[in-house]
């Protein structure tokens, strides 16, 4: 997307509303980000081609490397959003220490499942997934000549066919698969849930309930890899191009135990392994971490292996930086793109806007170049970290109001403050660097020019 591109005139006004509400409350949208896709262009290219290698059959993996604030998960949801639109179901799911830990893999195909989406289902889709699955082995089974009474024998060969691979590595992702049809057929609902939850990789599943599947035990770290390669089979035999992963916040790994870190880094090891050994044919796996985790002794270089799958040359001028090597740097904001991203927000408002005139005319540009110096200042000049809260505050406390009161004049009504509730660590320490004076100015050391 060039520098001049224009919010996306095809966004529907519930679009528009869904992408404004989330900038109000200070979160990434989950949709229509091409219209904020500001120094993006860069990768477009590279990450089709990369989708279109998935989508023939291939794997790829790529990591992702910015600094807090520098939009990874911007990046990650913008290419979702391109990412379906080829046809790709999409999950994404954040590492953590409690909740998915990345030593234990069965955590990460768990949340994945709970994630998934499609372009035409939210999370989870898995259900939708699976059924549009079954669906398509009954119609290629009549296809092949299978009449109507030996319908479920002819779908029974054909799944085993389509799963040959798979069972050799997972053979309860077949068995479940099995007992989820067959729970469903004889009208036993709960049954079937519960089956579909197991083969989510979630725990604690009734035993009557697998033992109906004729599936025993919960989902392990090994045997999630299986799942995860079934999974992709059902996907790409139901109509889908391939899934895109992404592991977002890999950098958490920096802070919990030594042994836990140490199966963490040989787990993405592994898992990187085994996305360019082939075994994953369709997958697109993204991870996203800040620079500390893939150059720090206590990240990817604790682990020699793994520093050595990641190695990327950064010595050079960013401007030549490679879009298509296995790690890639996000730019960041400099001041000038965060006014671009503040014009955009602000014409996109314009779409739904009472009074968009007023609009047009009391936040002009000079007045978002100010605002952006303001909330920069109030930063400790840290611009790389801003556009979250530039844009909350663009919406919530300044379009908002142009829009609704006749009388108020944001260079005259509105003064901008940082309260530290509404901030986030990293903002927090910014602005506290920001306050304590030095060469960065603070907030109050901007003038926003009022007449």
């Amino acid at each position: 997307m060039t520098a001049s591109t224009k919010p996306d005139a095809a966004l529907t006004p519930a679009r528009r509303r869904e992408i404004v509400d989330a900038l109000r409350r200070g979160a990434v949208p989950e949709v229509g980000l091409g219209a904020l896709a500001v120094g993006l262009s860069r990768f477009e290219a590279a990450v089709d081609v990369e989708l279109d290698t998935a989508a023939a059959g291939g794997a790829v993996f790529k990591a992702v490397r910015g600094e807090y604030g520098s939009g990874k998960t911007f990046f990650t949801r913008w290419l979702g959003e391109r990412a379906k639109r080829r046809g790709f179901a999409v999950a994404e799911v954040q590492v953590s220490e409690n909740e998915t830990p990345l030593h234990k893999l069965e955590t990460v195909y768990r949340r994945l499942c709970e994630r998934l989406a499609t372009s035409s289902f939210p999370p989870s889709a898995l259900r939708a997934v699976i059924d549009a699955w079954f669906y398509a082995l009954e119609e290629d089974s009549l296809a092949a000549g299978a009449s109507e009474s030996n319908l479920v024998a002819a779908v029974d060969e054909l799944l085993a066919t389509r799963l040959a691979e798979v069972s050799r590595t997972a053979p309860m992702f077949a068995a479940a698969l099995r007992g989820y049809r067959t729970t469903r057929a004889a009208g036993d609902d709960a049954s079937a849930d519960a089956v579909l939850a197991w083969l989510g990789g979630q725990p604690h599943v009734a035993a009557s309930a697998r033992k109906a599947a004729g599936v025993r035990g919960n989902l392990d770290h090994f045997g999630a890899l299986g799942f995860l390669q079934g999974l992709l089979t059902v996907l790409r035999d139901s109509g889908h191009a391939g899934l895109l992963l992404v592991l977002d916040e890999v950098e958490t790994l920096q802070r919990v135990r030594a042994d836990a870190r140490d199966k963490a880094l040989n787990a993405l090891r592994q898992l990187i392994d085994e996305v360019h050994s082939g075994r994953f044919p369709g997958l697109y796996l993204v991870i996203t971490g800040t620079p500390a985790f893939y150059d720090g002794r206590q990240g990817a270089a604790r682990l020699a292996p793994l520093a050595q799958r990641l190695a990327t040359d950064f010595n050079t001028d960013p401007r030549f930086d490679n879009p298509r090597a296995v790690q890639i740097r996000l730019p960041g904001f400099d001041e000038g793109s965060l006014v671009e991203l503040g014009s955009r927000v602000r014409d996109l408002y314009l779409g739904g806007a009472s009074t968009p005139d007023r609009i047009t005319e009391l936040v002009d540009a000079a007045y978002l170049d100010d605002l952006a110096k303001a909330v920069t200042g109030g930063l400790g000049g840290q611009v790389g970290i801003a556009p979250r809260l530039y844009l909350k505050k663009l919406v919530g406390d300044v379009l908002d109001r142009v829009d609704q009161f006749e009388d108020f004049r944001p260079r005259e009504h509105y003064a901008l403050t940082l309260g530290s509730q509404e901030l986030t660590a990293v903002e927090r320490n910014a602005a506290a660097g920001g306050a304590t004076g030095g060469a960065t100015p603070g907030m109050d050391d901007v003038e926003l020019d009022l007449p």
